[in-house]
């Protein structure tokens, strides 16, 4: 018959062994180090996440990718980059208010920008889109995406 992993591990009858809990207990410490260090070091980190994320992209993808950046930022700097389905997503309070997906990634022919339920793009209206296929984004482009930035968090 075989041996069970608790008792290959040395834990016995008890549970865990000494090298286990030790693990655990560094573990614990780790995420408590990383809570310690605030909002303001965990937004910075997730905006370092999300400018890796856009200098992986196909050099096409990229370029509408800092751009979008670049007026999402300026136009809502209440709202907090991250990544959401490994794509950049800008927040408020957690929840994601608007999202790039890179064509590449997704094998289509274009970009997106999205909006969520929780931009405030419904008011008085009963049809108004929430995505936009993007494949290069010229001054209007660029200037209807930061009215509808701010329409979103208003």
């Amino acid at each position: 018959m075989g041996t069970s992993s608790s008792a290959r591990s040395g834990a016995g009858a008890a549970g865990f062994s000494e090298d286990e809990r030790a693990a655990m207990r560094q573990r614990a410490a780790e995420l408590k180090r990383e809570a310690s260090r605030g909002r303001r070091d965990k937004a910075a980190a997730e905006e370092l996440d999300v400018l890796a994320k856009i200098a992986e992209m196909e050099p096409s993808d990229r370029a509408l990718a800092e751009r979008v950046h670049a007026i999402v930022t300026a136009n809502a700097p209440e709202l907090s980059p991250k990544l959401w389905y490994g794509q950049p997503a800008y927040a408020r309070k957690g929840k994601v208010v608007c999202f790039f997906r890179s064509g590449h990634a997704d094998k289509q022919p274009y970009s997106t920008f999205s909006f969520t339920a929780e931009a405030n793009l419904a008011a008085g209206r009963g049809l108004w889109p929430t995505s936009y296929g993007v494949t290069e984004l010229g001054d209007e482009a660029a200037d209807t995406i930061a009215a509808l930035v701010r329409s979103a968090i208003s």
